[in-house]
């Protein structure tokens, strides 16, 4: 893949086989299809936070947690009307949603162990004094606002739909279940330009729920895909509104730094948010795989409850005109991206977040 931006990259965003990519500026580049990114653009030491409790200690009794020496926790599937609902122990953890009247397909909601949603209701749920802006930023959610100089992201007409080429599969086995979606990117007008597939495993690790994401871009329509540069897109979860950092929330990155103002545009590992909900402290942590392109990735890491993990943002995240984010997938190329998403309890520090990226990470 190799970097190149198309005309329209750069604007400012919503919120004010084998074929090579090479990064530039830590970020930019070509991708061998089927080859490991490169790691030039690693920032500095790989060095360990050592993350003190942001709250008091929440003790919290859940239904769910399995005994020690139990058989794992068996996840099911149940699919109606375009949508897969995913459950675990016959508890409802999430649904995928792929269905002809969304422009993008999405997990929602996102419940914790104890069935707590920590994932906005709007739009599918209208809950009196939500907040109901960007209609799409639907729970847990994948594009990008400049593909092809086509918007991939928001849905304010003239956009374009990644669409289900069939029905998603899935399979269950060992505790672990998945889902697999072949995807189409259909600009506005004329034929797809390439392809997406959307792949996630739903599994429990003690009073933790994961999901594991592998997003893989494929450029199969005889056509280069080039991710554009903006801050807008990734992959993405909207928090319900508890998780605002004006209503107390704590957002948290792995280098330590806390709070929209110091984390947005950053490089990281993983970012956390926490907040009270219901009474009690709950939270989430997207982790970035560290073989993906650009790792560490940077984060559009909003106050006002989302949370994006974005590597081709350059030119906005870090206000400089010269910079250049896009990457371009050559004819017949792929990209793959994997995250993790944790949803756990108590801060970070009480769910020992940097540990469990070091296990994702293969560093334990």
């Amino acid at each position: 893949m190799r970097r190149n931006t198309p005309a329209g990259s750069g604007r400012r965003g919503e919120d004010g086989g084998a074929r090579e990519l090479r990064p530039r500026n830590g970020m930019g580049g070509v991708l061998r299809a089927g080859a490991r990114a490169d790691k030039a653009g690693r920032s500095g030491v790989d060095r360990r936070v050592f993350l003190v409790s942001l709250g008091s200690l929440v003790l919290v009794q859940c239904s769910g947690q399995r005994a020690p020496g139990r058989s794992p926790a068996a996840v099911s599937f149940d699919r109606r009307d375009g949508v897969v609902a995913v459950a675990i122990e016959g508890k409802p953890f999430t649904a995928f949603h792929y269905g002809e009247d969304w422009d993008k397909p999405f997990l929602h909601p996102v419940r914790d162990i104890t069935g707590t949603k920590i994932s906005r209701g709007f739009p599918l749920e209208i809950i009196e004094g939500e907040s109901n802006d960007h209609r799409w930023h639907r729970g847990i959610i994948y594009g990008h606002g400049l593909i092809n100089g086509f918007d991939f992201w928001r849905e304010k007409g003239g956009h374009g739909r990644i669409v289900a080429k069939a029905p998603p599969r899935w399979s269950a086995k060992d505790g672990k279940g998945s889902i697999v979606c072949e995807l189409a990117l259909q600009p506005p007008e004329g034929e797809p330009i390439g392809s997406l597939r959307e792949e996630f495993t739903f599994f429990e690790q003690g009073t933790n729920r994961i999901i594991d994401a592998r997003i893989t871009i494929l450029a199969d329509e005889g056509v280069g895909i080039t991710m554009g540069d903006t801050e807008d897109g990734g992959f993405a979860l909207r928090f319900r509104d508890e998780f605002r950092e004006d209503r107390g929330a704590t957002l948290l990155n792995s280098e330590g730094l806390i709070g929209t103002e110091n984390i947005w545009g950053k490089r990281a590992r993983w970012v956390d948010y926490s907040a009270v909900v219901k009474g009690r402290r709950v939270g989430a942590a997207i982790f970035d795989h560290p073989e993906n392109p650009c790792h560490p990735t940077y984060w559009h890491a909003r106050g006002y409850g989302l949370c994006a993990a974005n590597p081709f943002g350059l030119r906005d995240f870090l206000g400089d005109e010269a910079q250049d984010g896009s990457m371009t997938i050559p004819p017949g190329g792929q990209a793959v991206f994997r995250y993790r998403v944790v949803i756990h309890q108590g801060d970070a520090g009480e769910a020992d977040v940097e540990r469990l990226y070091g296990e994702y990470a293969g560093r334990v």
